[in-house]
């Protein structure tokens, strides 16, 4: 129950690959010589991304443009990667988040948000858990995020988007006990990468200790190491990990004004 080796015609997926968590998870695979499929709306940065892997560690790179918000992009890339190269490993990195009140949000964004975040994990495991099954070997990760240890006011779609991949990712990897294949709940907590810039929330990681911020190079090496081993859950940062089990454990009407009292800067 963990990522098999690298060997010819196989490849490891990654979704959300063109910058962040993503692109340094592709970067420490391809190191170990993994094969790699980057996917991504940015084509010119997944190329570029491509070129790099593949002049430093002679690794093939596939790239594959799709916006994984459209159900039928994501049954278009279901089908190409169960057509190609082996998929020996899948890595659904690909999300966002908003900051601010549900009542001001931008409507299609919070939708394309759960589409982005819940639908396309859940989708793409739908259509490609099963043959990794059938092979008896292969490795999901599902990248969640300590907000989905409780309610985040100001960031309350996110949040729960990411209570969703990590309850179903945790799920989902007792359910593959003795199958050969394995699934990892990756929940980060900040991390300084484009995601704020998306979300409006420019800064927001500084008002956070010190401590719980973990550089995405940080986070990409532990996530990898968790799904070489087969882990269940990696969760970068022991401030981190103390913040998670409070989060879950913690009376709501403790943790709900901590909380807000983060996400109103």
């Amino acid at each position: 129950m963990a990522l098999p080796a690298p060997k010819p015609n196989t490849t490891v997926a990654i979704t959300g690959a063109s910058s962040g968590i993503g692109a340094q998870m592709a970067q420490i695979l391809a190191a170990k010589g993994y094969s790699l499929t980057l996917i991504a709306r940015r084509t010119d940065r997944l190329n570029a991304l491509a070129d790099e892997l593949k002049a430093a560690h002679g690794v093939a790179i596939e790239v594959i443009s799709a916006d994984l918000a459209d159900s039928s992009a994501r049954a278009t890339l279901s089908s190409r990667l169960s057509t190609g190269p082996t998929l020996i490993g899948l890595i659904n990195n690909a999300g966002f988040g908003s900051f601010g009140p549900v009542s001001e949000a931008d409507q299609d964004m919070e939708r394309g948000m759960i589409e982005v975040n819940i639908a396309a994990v859940h989708d793409l495991t739908l259509r490609l858990l099963p043959g990794m099954i059938e092979r008896g070997e292969g490795a999901i990760l599902n990248t969640a995020s300590t907000a989905g240890a409780q309610p985040m006011p100001n960031m309350s779609t996110y949040a729960a988007t990411k209570a969703f991949v990590t309850s179903f990712s945790e799920g989902l990897s007792a359910e593959l006990s003795g199958s050969g294949v394995s699934c990892t709940a990756l929940c980060p907590g900040p991390v300084r990468t484009e995601f704020s810039e998306v979300a409006g929330s420019v800064g927001l990681e500084d008002s956070m200790p010190g401590i719980a911020v973990v550089e995405a190079s940080e986070v990409a090496r532990q996530a990898i190491e968790g799904m070489l081993k087969g882990s269940r859950m990696v969760i970068p940062g022991f401030a981190n990990r103390l913040t998670a089990v409070a989060g879950r454990m913690a009376p709501r009407s403790l943790v709900l004004p901590i909380a807000a009292k983060f996400t109103s800067r």
